[in-house]
């Protein structure tokens, strides 16, 4: 799993340090010195998790925090910290804290706990109304989909061609199955319409992963379950 991480720590050669361990991970790592860059950044881009010192100047890694929850800023925090006392935890993990690490911290833990978080956040955001199939979930209500985890960026055909594939997976789905389900009984195809939007499917399939539908020659398509 690729990430995009925040590193907050004003210590400069431990920064150096853990950024240069989580880029061997295959992570893209940007890094702050100080809670109120830490913030402008957080204001400018995305991250998929943010790992916060907690003594840090201008802001503290704990203030950060609190701002940032404050400001319904949703991504998964690991504070980072020497203090290890129960209660210092304790004051983490109610500020936000997805999860709490004392310094010094081995460098494959630091990695597994942060793609711990993102998997169990990226699970949680998911609407209950899904169908799945293997590796990919569509919400029918939220017109979303995603493939291990990653949402897919589909067009309005597309989703409802995945859906309808998702909704039957591991069986094959006819032409006229699809034609009626995502253009609707009166559509009377005159080209290779189906054919067409499957491939571009596939393409934005193929972006997460191998390709998961397969072609039934002279009847349809099938989703691997």
């Amino acid at each position: 799993m690729t990430l995009h991480i925040l590193l907050a720590e004003d210590d400069r050669q431990l920064q150096r340090q853990l950024a240069e361990q989580l880029a061997d991970f295959g992570h893209k790592v940007e890094t702050a010195n100080d809670g109120g860059a830490a913030m402008a950044m957080i204001g400018r881009q995305a991250f998929d998790a943010v790992i916060l010192d907690w003594m840090m100047p201008s802001i503290d890694g704990i203030t950060l925090l609190r701002q940032m929850r404050d400001a319904s800023v949703t991504v998964p925090v690991l504070m980072l910290t020497a203090l290890g006392h129960v209660y210092d935890k304790v004051e983490g993990l109610e500020a936000g804290a997805d999860d709490y690490v004392v310094k010094p911290v081995d460098p494959m833990e630091l990695n597994a706990r942060i793609n711990a978080l993102v998997r169990a956040r990226r699970v949680s955001d998911q609407p209950a109304d899904t169908v799945s199939a293997g590796d990919i979930v569509v919400s029918p209500s939220r017109l979303r989909a995603w493939r291990g985890g990653e949402p897919l960026n589909l067009s309005q055909t597309e989703f409802k061609l995945l859906l309808e594939l998702a909704r039957h997976a591991g069986s094959v789905v006819t032409r006229p199955m699809l034609i009626e389900k995502v253009w609707g009984l009166d559509f009377m195809p005159t080209t290779n319409i189906v054919d067409a939007h499957i491939r571009h499917l596939r393409v934005k399939l193929m972006e997460r992963g191998d390709d998961p539908i397969s072609t039934q020659r002279g009847m349809g398509y099938t989703l691997r379950a």
